[in-house]
């Protein structure tokens, strides 16, 4: 019998570069996100992993280069409409309403791409659908008890944790995840890590992270860039013992 064939990438992009003026930030940068699959992309300060990033989320258009959703090029959409291809992403600042309770905050996400124009005059609260899917959303982060609280008065890691429950709320396959673990302990990264883990076997996850520990342990795929291109991709065991990512970013002698 012959293998099974190997899903087809939820989102796959090809030859994708970002310029700015003389400085190319993306240079020609291949990548596919599967779903069951954690994606990885490590890197030095300024290689380009946040670009990236807003690239394949419309945040920024692409100077050159394809994002394919569902078989259609997205490259060059707005945010908006790349979102409503199933493209959900959190950010490596904290973008929370501190003085909304939590379960508002998630609630308010998941209004996004559900409410048409009749709905705009019907309060969220009262919308079903829309608490269903913030209440699901808390309860995968492990927030469902927090869902009253004044979100602002979340520790940093529940406001990270936050931030996720808010991405899963609008319902995507794809999550755009930068540097998540950032600012928080060794116990709360770990935490969340396990977290992000179980959320890429129902999703295909692109994580952008600092933490090595966490990234080796969770990935499955590993992306490393320098200077705004792709030194090696692969396995996280063939990447860590590759030497260029040794010399490059590891801080290791080949």
């Amino acid at each position: 019998m012959s293998a099974p064939a190997a899903p087809s990438p939820a989102l796959s992009a090809r030859g994708l570069t970002r310029r700015f003026g003389g400085l190319v930030a993306v240079r020609d940068v291949d990548l596919d996100l599967t779903v069951g699959e954690l994606h990885a992309v490590i890197g030095p300060n300024g290689a380009g992993k946040s670009t990236l990033i807003n690239l394949l989320s419309g945040d920024l258009a692409p100077t050159a280069g394809e994002i394919r959703i569902g078989g259609t090029d997205v490259a060059g959409w707005p945010a908006f409409r790349i979102a409503r291809r199933g493209v959900g992403r959190s950010y490596q600042r904290t973008n929370i309403l501190g003085e909304l309770t939590v379960l508002e905050n998630v609630r308010l996400a998941a209004q996004r791409g559900r409410t048409t124009v009749g709905g705009l005059l019907a309060p969220a609260g009262r919308r079903r659908d829309i608490v269903a899917a913030a209440e699901a959303a808390l309860a995968t982060v492990g927030l469902a008890s927090r869902a009253a609280r004044t979100a602002g008065l979340l520790s940093h890691g529940e406001q990270r944790q936050l931030e996720i429950a808010m991405t899963l709320a609008t319902e995507p396959t794809i999550l755009l995840l930068d540097e998540p673990l950032a600012g928080m302990g060794p116990e709360e990264a770990e935490a969340t890590g396990r977290l992000i883990a179980g959320l890429a076997t129902r999703h295909a996850v692109l994580l952008v992270e600092h933490d090595m520990d966490v990234v080796f342990a969770i990935a499955k795929r590993v992306t490393v860039m320098v200077n705004g291109a792709v030194i090696a991709t692969g396995l996280p065991d063939a990447v860590r013992a590759d030497p260029q990512v040794r010399i490059a970013y590891l801080g290791e002698d080949a």
